[in-house]
């Protein structure tokens, strides 16, 4: 948030609510070409008949990147994009900055062409998703956590200036930065000015998290939201057996609200008290599902969202 008298002067009067959106995620996309992933004309195309009106980029070169192109159909079908997904690993090296701005112009070059004001960062994971392989140590050292703060800011910092867009860090399942210690610290170590929070309800909930009282502690630190509900009935199972994340996933860890928690009006409501021109995006991961799946669930669960609070907007 630019300006943090901002958010005070915009809920002064009525409240219109976060404008809610959906993700590739929510389709089961997590890669840009996997021939079992819905096919993205399609997933543009059930969007809409599931009544959402803005989206995430989701992984890099599943839209197309053509900005015309993309721009066209996003335009032809009256979608909006909030903005885009960039990953990181600054706690590793000084040489992992290239890496990650690499992406960030192909990312936020895209997504600021189309308007859009943010990009999600969300940070390389101790354990593979891809193969469930230990990569490194669950946790870092100081001098991590001083190269992993050191990094976002100038991360954060260059998207501002050159593109015009936010960072919003995204604590993560299998990362170092999921805890509620660690979303603390993190955000304790990092300058406001440049990196910010994009609160995943359903991540932050799956070590514990009360996304509530993070909300009333943090709220100037809150800066995006993506919403997905934990299933508390297979969560233990998952951390007590040790289950890596894209497994938990193919089981069913992240699972179709109103089934899991957190609830996720007073979470809606909460942020919007806070700033109403904050996003909501639904993110709930469902990949390696069937590509006939994702439509209803996305369906049933924007009418859940407008069917439990009123501060929730299309537009």
């Amino acid at each position: 948030m630019t300006d943090a008298t901002a958010p005070a002067a915009r809920v002064a009067g009525e409240n219109p609510g976060l404008r809610i959106g959906t993700a590739p995620d929510s389709w089961g996309v997590w890669f840009p070409d996997d021939p079992n992933q819905v096919p993205w004309q399609r997933f543009l195309d059930e969007v809409v008949q599931a009544g959402y009106t803005w989206i995430e980029l989701g992984p890099y070169g599943y839209l197309p990147t053509d900005p015309h192109q993309l721009e066209d159909e996003l335009g032809s079908r009256g979608l909006k994009l909030a903005g885009g997904t960039v990953f990181t690993g600054f706690h590793k090296s000084d040489d992992e900055w290239q890496r990650a701005w690499d992406q960030a112009v192909k990312v936020a070059g895209l997504a600021s062409r189309l308007g859009a004001e943010h990009i999600v960062v969300i940070p390389d994971l101790w354990r593979s998703d891809a193969t469930s392989e230990v990569l490194e140590s669950r946790t870092l050292t100081d001098e991590q956590w001083a190269k992993l703060a050191a990094g976002h800011d100038r991360l954060g910092k260059a998207l501002l200036e050159e593109y015009g867009v936010r960072q919003q860090f995204h604590s993560h399942a299998d990362s170092h930065v999921g805890t509620t210690r660690e979303v603390l610290r993190f955000l304790d170590e990092t300058d406001p000015q440049y990196t910010n929070l994009c609160l995943d309800t359903g991540h932050f909930a799956y070590y514990g998290g009360d996304n509530l009282r993070l909300i009333e502690q943090r709220p100037e630190r809150i800066g995006y939201l993506h919403l997905k509900q934990v299933d508390t009935s297979l969560l233990f199972d998952v951390l007590k057996n040790d289950v890596p994340f894209a497994d938990a996933v193919s089981q069913g860890i992240m699972v179709e609200p109103p089934h899991g928690v957190p609830d996720l009006a007073p979470v809606i409501e909460a942020v919007a008290r806070i700033d109403p021109d904050i996003f909501a995006i639904v993110e709930q991961d469902m990949y390696g599902c069937d590509v006939d799946r994702p439509f209803p669930i996305a369906r049933r669960t924007r009418e859940h969202i407008f069917g439990c609070t009123h501060l929730a907007r299309i537009t």
